[in-house]
């Protein structure tokens, strides 16, 4: 067993655990649950956690480099961590998803990746607030829609101000919001510049300007390379050469 055929056989369950989590979550919370479906909703979440940290500590003793790739995987660590990180475990899956459907270029890719990451990360935070702030003395944010309204506002950094937590935690989970929405607005606004500047490109049918990928240069590197190699051996010696042509003979 490797660590890549372990991530190939783990890969959709881990998916679907993060499908119950979110989902056992969002009726404990919406509901607002009690007492044996409470319980059952809690075991459920606690199923899942146990396989995300089941499969971390089996990628963990499968690879040799133990430090580097702790390093490299400090996201899993805080899933396991951090339960309420589970969903995002669905943005690789709608990645891999649009891969399969619509290619991988980048731009594709990466609007896939900020509007799901966005969507997963408003649902989340909107249950997360929530939870800390219906129970708090003093709070505004009381129900479900009202916290889907401020966790709109708050990513698209609006923030109205007519809903805002008071708790620490209904807090922090704003500033990851907030924090988020910058991000996603750049990705946005990079995305739709550079579909911008290529559609203009395309139009005038002047792409001098246009600049080249790593792929294309890589390709046109192999090109050569092979062009080169089917050459005749010396063929760059016996290539001619300019020589100062001697002046004809003089007639006599």
């Amino acid at each position: 067993m490797t660590e890549e055929r372990w991530q190939k056989l783990t890969y959709w369950p881990l998916v679907v655990a993060s499908l119950a989590f979110i989902a056992a979550y969002s009726w404990q919370v919406i509901a607002n649950l009690q007492g044996p479906e409470y319980a059952t909703m809690r075991l459920v979440m606690a199923v899942t956690w146990v396989m995300f940290a089941i499969d971390y500590l089996v990628r963990l003793g499968l690879t040799p480099k133990k430090g580097a790739w702790f390093r490299a995987h400090l996201f899993d660590l805080a899933v396991v961590v951090l339960p309420v990180l589970k969903p995002l475990r669905l943005i690789r899956a709608i990645t891999e998803i649009q891969k399969m459907s619509r290619g991988d270029q980048l731009r594709t890719q990466a609007a896939v990746l900020a509007g799901g990451t966005v969507a997963i990360l408003i649902w989340i935070c909107s249950l997360a607030v929530l939870e800390a702030e219906r129970p708090a003395p003093g709070a505004n944010i009381l129900n479900f829609g009202d916290a889907i309204w401020w966790a709109f506002v708050t990513v698209t950094t609006v923030g109205y101000g007519d809903l805002y937590p008071i708790t620490a935690w209904g807090r922090i989970v704003a500033v990851v919001l907030m924090s988020v929405g910058i991000g996603v607005v750049g990705v946005v606004t990079a995305t739709t510049a550079s579909w911008f500047v290529e559609r203009a490109a395309t139009l005038s049918g002047n792409d001098d300007q246009e600049a080249a990928t790593r792929g294309q240069v890589r390709e046109l590197s192999r090109q050569l390379e092979a062009a080169v190699k089917g050459l005749p051996k010396g063929a760059d010696e016996s290539s001619p050469r300019q020589t100062r042509a001697d002046p004809p003979p003089a007639s006599s």
